[in-house]
Formats: C-alpha cells, sequence, structure tokens
C-alpha cells in the first residue's frame, strides 16, 4: 500500500505505534487499519485502561471539543501520553471547520504542545500533541 504524504514513511511509523503500544482510537474511518498496514486489534485498550496513544478523528470542531474532555483527563493519569488528532485536509473536499490553528490554540490553553504533523491519508492529516516535559 501506497504511504500517505511524501515521506514514504509508513503510517504506523510516522504515528509511532510499536509493539505494546496500547491505543484509543475515536472516530476512526472505515480503512484506519489498512491505512496502517497492520491489524491492531489486539493493541486496543479496554474498558478502564490508560492508553499509551490517543488517535482522534474529528470532522467538526464540536466533535473535537467533545472527544478532548475525556482525553485531557488521561493526559493527568498517563502524562506520558501521545494524542494524534486528525482533522480533514482542505483537499479532501470535506466540509469542516476544525484546523490545524483550532487544535493548537486548544493545545496551548490546556497545557499540552504540539510537535509533530503528518499525513495520515489522502483525506486527513494529523497533529501531535503531547504534555510538555515540564508538566511529566
Amino acid at each position: 500500500m501506497k504511504p500517505a504524504g511524501y515521506s514514504g514513511i509508513r503510517l504506523i511509523k510516522k504515528l509511532g505505534i510499536k509493539p505494546g503500544t496500547k491505543i484509543l482510537i475515536f472516530h476512526a474511518p472505515e480503512n484506519y487499519m489498512h491505512l496502517l498496514d497492520a491489524d491492531l486489534s489486539n493493541q486496543l485498550a479496554i474498558a478502564n485502561e490508560i492508553p499509551d496513544l490517543i488517535h482522534l478523528f474529528a470532522g467538526t470542531y464540536k466533535i473535537f471539543l467533545k472527544e478532548m474532555k475525556p482525553i485531557l483527563k488521561l493526559c493527568k493519569k498517563n502524562t506520558s501520553i501521545i494524542i494524534w488528532v486528525s482533522w480533514y485536509k482542505k483537499s479532501s473536499g470535506k466540509a469542516t471547520d476544525l484546523t490545524e490553528n483550532l487544535i493548537r490554540e486548544f493545545a496551548l490553553q490546556n497545557n499540552l504542545v504540539d510537535i509533530k504533523v503528518c499525513a495520515v491519508s489522502d483525506d486527513w492529516s494529523g497533529l501531535k500533541l503531547v504534555v510538555p516535559l515540564t508538566g511529566r
């Protein structure tokens, strides 16, 4: 499968997903495992388990805000958590009011910083958020 973006690096590597990484996914597209080129079913966090990595797909700002509330609580339980927020690229042709800048503004207001951006698919971009080192 051809990786999204121009780097030629597999998505699973771009996202930093390794064997044993516990993952929580919100609103993933149906082809998410295909995009990763891996079946991570056995790495999905189960009820009350604190994940190592969260991937939130938000088609709108309202969805983003709603889902970030529980995610912020998880950040307090695991300050080393990695959060990927994906939003529709302009080139996807999908209507959205969520932008990279809105995600960054929210992150800064909630003691998170963005450290990486990547192409997730032809439709989605991703921004990596983490708790700053001073907050860990």
